[in-house]
């Protein structure tokens, strides 16, 4: 089974999708984003703009995602935001039309919830640090100004099934995505500072600078 966590940016994909993989035994986590940003520094700085618009980008996805899923014994987790209809089709649709199980889920919340965890995660702490609990978001960071349109899109019916994150906690957003998908997870044990230090270590694995 794939399942593919999609969501805006900072909306709790990649947390959610290492925590299902730390307790399903077995999964893996494929990441496109790592070849989308091969392919983008392959190109000249004024030639970079989004990866998804690269058609090997979502061709590659496929290729990959269907070697995985065809021989790997055990459940395949992708964390990647994607809006565009068309790319939807072309990389999940497409993995659904070669006989693959393949459980979409978007990660939902408010606004201001996704700009709070965008502040706080990887650097967010320190710049906070710096420039006080105020200070805010650089207007020109791409997750924040694709946020609106990325909320948006993700509210369709083809983007479904929805879940709603303001309140819950990754664990239990993690819980939820097994349940919908008729999977079992293994239980959340080790308490509340060791989750937070375990998703802290998360965050910071994931910090891009280009």
């Amino acid at each position: 089974m794939l399942l593919w966590i999609n969501g805006p940016f900072g909306g709790g994909k990649t947390q959610t999708a290492h925590e299902i993989q730390r307790r399903l035994p077995g999964s893996v986590i494929c990441d496109p984003e790592h070849a989308g940003f091969g392919l983008r520094r392959m190109l000249p700085p004024d030639l970079r703009g989004d990866f998804q618009d690269l058609a090997s980008w979502r061709q590659g996805v496929v290729e990959v995602l269907d070697l995985t899923l065809s021989k790997h014994d055990g459940d395949v987790i992708v964390p990647m935001t994607v809006t565009d209809p068309d790319y939807f089709a072309q990389m999940i649709g497409r993995l659904r039309e070669l006989g693959h199980d393949v459980r979409h889920f978007a990660l939902l919340a408010d606004r201001e919830t996704v700009l709070r965890r965008l502040r706080e995660r990887g650097l967010g702490h320190l710049m906070q640090y710096v420039g006080g609990k105020d200070a805010p978001l650089r207007s020109e960071s791409w997750a924040v100004q694709q946020l609106d349109h990325c909320l948006e899109r993700l509210r369709e019916p083809e983007f479904a099934e929805h879940l709603w994150t303001d309140h819950s906690t990754v664990p239990k957003t993690a819980d939820r995505i097994a349940v919908l998908a008729g999977l079992t997870l293994t239980p959340n044990t080790g308490g509340a500072l060791r989750t937070r230090l375990r998703q802290a270590k998360v965050g910071l694995k994931h910090i891009r600078f280009d």
